[in-house]
């Protein structure tokens, strides 16, 4: 198991990734693969497989927040990683051997997604884990090819859960990789063999690789029974203390259970990028922080009457439920001090 990497990346005096790159590198952690990087393209080896559970934050799905019920700007992402050691048919198998005994989801429920030109890992669900035909389903590079820009990239496949056609949209092409409740993806198998280039170029690297990832507030969801994350325990009793303070209900309304998720999102993506010392500002990471601040102290007053600071009496209940994180609770009255002054803009 390797140790959680920083959240922020910066060579300017704020905690720095441990594993170098000399590709371009986000200003936050926004994937688990992140930090690993120099071993995807044998820049390093000295490790041929790891586990982790990592800080990430992106913004690339921000509009969504608080709309539906899986997306995040912070989460923690579990994976486990191959550098050039094991690929398709072992992580398929053991992937498969964890969701269903380990964790004991009823298979009948799973759906797999694979990239429509890749055969290879459609015969390996379909001859090797007996997942029957109907059930494995080809999508494009939207869905099923992966990259995080310059470095490491290659298709990929997806486990999905059926919630139930009572969660569908309703629309007669619904089905697995529809923006609907319905189809919930959280486990992705990404099978890194190429190198992207700056112009987008694909060459093969010189040894095949696994990344894993699995959100585990998602995961959390499903083994709760909940169809939404923000019902499950990481997220409860933080929306419940709001609840508590702006006199609001969850099932209030459409547009109060929205705001309540995006506030409770929010906060926590917050708490977290400045317990590692961002700060908000106009540009680079400054600049994705005050956005994400404005927002949530803008659905606040226009939804919950906020018109006085209120997201930084929320640092303490954070730093509670994310006790693991010991800096949360050591940076709490800094945290407070920065979102003191966030009222509407």
């Amino acid at each position: 198991m390797t140790k959680r990497q920083p959240l922020v990346n910066s060579s300017n005096g704020f905690p720095p990734s441990t594993l170098q790159c000399p590709t371009r590198s986000p200003i936050f952690t926004s994937a688990g693969m992140a930090p690993f990087k120099p071993y995807f393209l044998g820049l390093k080896t000295d490790l041929k497989r790891a586990a982790s559970c990592q800080k990430c934050f992106r913004t690339t799905d921000i509009e969504n927040v608080g709309y539906t019920g899986r997306h995040h700007t912070f989460f923690e992402m579990l994976g486990n990683f191959s550098f050039g050691d094991y690929f398709k048919k072992d992580a398929i198998a053991w992937a498969w051997e964890f969701v269903t005994k380990e964790l004991g989801i009823d298979s009948r429920r799973l759906f797999v997604s694979i990239h429509h030109s890749d055969d290879e890992t459609g015969e390996i669900w379909k001859n090797c884990i007996g997942v029957p035909p109907d059930r494995i389903v080809k999508l494009g590079d939207k869905d099923n090819f992966w990259t995080i820009g310059v470095g490491p990239s290659g298709p990929c496949s997806e486990i999905y859960i059926d919630q139930g056609v009572e969660h569908s949209c309703g629309k007669p092409d619904c089905q697995v990789g529809c923006d609907c409740s319905r189809y919930v993806e959280f486990w992705n198998l990404v099978f890194t063999q190429f190198n992207r280039s700056e112009d987008g170029a694909l060459s093969p690297l010189e040894k095949r690789n696994i990344d894993t990832g699995m959100g585990l507030e998602r995961l959390a969801a499903i083994m709760q029974g909940k169809t939404d994350n923000y019902q499950n325990d990481v997220f409860s009793s933080l929306v419940s203390q709001i609840e508590k303070q702006t006199g609001s209900q969850f099932n209030q309304s459409s547009i109060i259970k929205t705001t309540l998720k995006v506030i409770s999102d929010h906060v926590r993506a917050l708490v977290f990028s400045l317990a590692e010392g961002a700060i908000p500002g106009n540009e680079g990471r400054g600049y994705v922080i005050r956005k994400i601040l404005r927002r949530a102290a803008r659905f606040g007053f226009r939804y919950l009457n906020q018109d006085k600071p209120f997201l930084f009496s929320l640092v303490p209940k954070v730093a509670e439920i994310m006790d693991f994180y010991p800096e949360l609770l050591q940076n709490q009255d800094h945290i407070a001090q920065i979102l003191k002054p966030a009222v509407k803009s």
